[in-house]
């Protein structure tokens, strides 16, 4: 059971982390943002945006899963380690 913890927060992370990293690419890639519907038809041709939907969607349903098993309050402590890898890709992709 214990690797099924680490494997499951683990795969969390790597959805959570792969979603924040495709919204900030997204948004990025939207420059400069405009009440128009070429704005929101480009927006809608950007692959990042799918890859944050994604990302989204895969975090969602492992976290449902994990949820079936592992204890509450341990759980949704380890659920925000995206926080730390976030930081860490954002330093190294994005200089910040």
């Amino acid at each position: 059971m214990r690797r099924f913890y680490v494997f499951g927060f683990a795969l969390l992370m790597a959805f959570d982390s792969f979603a924040q990293i495709s919204f900030k690419m997204a948004g990025t890639h939207a420059l400069p943002v405009e009440a128009s519907p070429a704005w929101l038809l480009r927006l809608a041709g950007e692959p990042w945006v799918y890859g944050a939907i994604l990302g989204y969607l895969g975090a969602f349903f492992t976290w449902m899963s994990l949820l079936r098993h592992a204890p509450v309050g341990p759980a949704f402590a380890a659920s925000h380690l995206e926080v730390v890898s976030v930081m860490l890709l954002s330093v190294w992709l994005f200089d910040e």
